[in-house]
């Protein structure tokens, strides 16, 4: 039986923060580059938007740091927001793509 880590559990929760815009989690359209957390409990998430002029940039970035907050055994979160690499719908995941006829 594997153990599931609390970066999986993380990872996990973040299907729950939605893009308001698209309506779609984060996870799936693939905002979500890495989530790492320490063995004291202090997470790291790295991400993108779908634009570097997104309206919802600020409330997406925040949703993502009270998700992972909440979870049990996390003391500190750091979301590291990236734009390498760039997003492209290609970094969507391959349901939600063809859902969206890309």
């Amino acid at each position: 039986m594997s153990v599931v880590t609390t970066a999986e559990i993380a990872r996990k929760s973040l299907r729950a923060v939605k893009d308001p815009e698209l309506g779609l989690n984060v996870i799936d359209i693939g905002l979500i580059y890495d989530v790492t957390v320490s063995d004291e409990g202090a997470a790291r998430v790295t991400m993108t938007l779908t634009s570097p002029g997104c309206p919802a940039g600020a409330e997406i970035m925040e949703d993502v740091r009270k998700t992972v907050a909440d979870l049990e055994g996390i003391t500190t979160v750091d979301v590291d927001l990236v734009w390498e690499p760039y997003w492209t719908p290609e970094r969507m995941d391959p349901r939600v793509r063809a859902f969206l006829g890309n």
